[in-house]
């Protein structure tokens, strides 16, 4: 019978998935761990948090009155402005947006020499009601303070049903889980690869393989399936999970469920390079931690896992744009909640391609077989 290098290589792959599958480590970091983050920030939800409420000043309004001089030195209320209207629908949509607001001078026939109109969205539930605390307060203390015995400043023009639009609410789930997806696929790929194939190297394994007729080629890809199986299935594992339990949103359902195990297996690929390298520059298994944390703490910590690159200084910006984890995070939030495709998304895809090149260049400059 002939020798077939595809079913020796599939044997290799079932034997290290089930190596894989039984150990420990590669189950808690690729999947316990993450999805711990996912049921604390799943049951966290939305918090309102001490802010400044951020609104947004409407074009229209007249600024020539007390009533937005008092509003503009309210310290928990913090006026924006928006170079384009996509930044400022994304804000809406994810609730960083307390409301609109509209100061009008009304006609010298009214009571009240202005109006004040509030409208808002359901992605900001959390905040505009204590906006139209914040709204009413100033305007009770301007009409106090400079209009003092005579009807309000400023009569005040707000209706719930009518003034806030329902629209899809950008939830805590939704930042939190392509984080800690984007993690997991890290710590896999780097630290499973790494030990994997140093552990093969020094206990033989790799010699033993030698002596059949089997390719090196074949031995990396039947190794390297198990681990992009058993990923890919702590993926769909992950995003099932946060759909079904936490409401996190695939905004196209099971196209977008798609189109995040696409970016998934890109990550994972770039992230096994890393692998490769700690295997190769590592002289033994105490080694490898050290080599494989400089690689995914940096990343884990700076790449927005937990939380958006903006909040950081804008000198560390830069530093964390240039890490691949926060372009493979970016990619799988825009394509979960804002509906993005794979096209649209392709600056972030191609960045990771580049890294990936980079990644698998070096790896074949510092593997060693033996």
């Amino acid at each position: 019978m002939e020798y077939s290098q595809l079913r020796a290589m599939w044997a290799i792959t079932k034997a290290s998935l089930r190596s894989i599958l039984r150990s420990p480590s590669a189950v808690v970091f690729s999947f316990v761990f993450p999805f711990i983050f996912i049921l604390i920030f799943g049951f966290i939800g939305n918090s309102g948090g001490g802010q400044a409420y951020r609104a947004l000043l409407d074009p229209k309004s007249d600024t020539s009155n007390a009533l937005y001089a008092a509003l503009k030195n309210n310290g928990s209320i913090k006026f924006v402005q928006y170079k384009d209207t996509f930044a400022q629908k994304l804000d809406m949509q994810k609730g960083r947006l307390a409301g609109n607001i509209l100061i009008t001078k009304n006609d010298t026939s009214s009571r009240t020499p202005y109006n004040v109109s509030l409208t808002s969205t359901s992605s900001s539930a959390d905040k505009w009601p204590q906006l139209k605390a914040l709204l009413d307060n100033t305007i009770n203390n301007v009409s106090n303070t400079v209009y003092k015995g005579r009807p309000a400043y400023a009569g005040f023009n707000f209706d719930a049903e009518r003034d806030v639009t329902t629209i899809r609410q950008y939830k805590t789930i939704d930042f939190i889980l392509p984080g800690q997806l984007g993690f997991s696929l890290l710590s896999s790929g780097v630290f499973g690869v790494a030990f994997m194939f140093f552990n093969l190297r020094s206990t033989l394994v790799l010699k033993r393989f030698f002596a059949t007729p089997i390719s090196r080629s074949y031995i990396i890809l039947g190794e390297s399936f198990s681990r992009v199986i058993f990923q890919m299935l702590t993926a769909i594992v992950i995003i099932g999970a946060g759909y079904l339990f936490f409401d996190f949103t695939l905004v196209n359902g099971l196209r977008t469920f798609a189109e995040m195990l696409f970016l998934s297996f890109i990550g994972l690929l770039l992230f096994m390079g890393f692998g490769f390298i700690v295997s190769g520059l590592a002289k033994s298994d105490s080694t490898i931690p050290p080599f494989a944390n400089l690689i995914t703490m940096p990343q884990f910590l700076m790449g927005g896992t937990f939380f958006s690159i903006e909040a950081f200084p804008k000198w560390l910006q830069p530093i964390s744009r240039a890490m691949p984890l926060t372009h493979l995070n970016d990619a799988m939030r825009s394509v979960a909640f804002e509906g993005r495709n794979l096209w649209e998304v392709k600056g972030e895809i191609g960045y990771l391609l580049i890294w990936t090149v980079a990644v698998y260049i070096i790896a074949t400059k510092v593997f060693k077989w033996e």
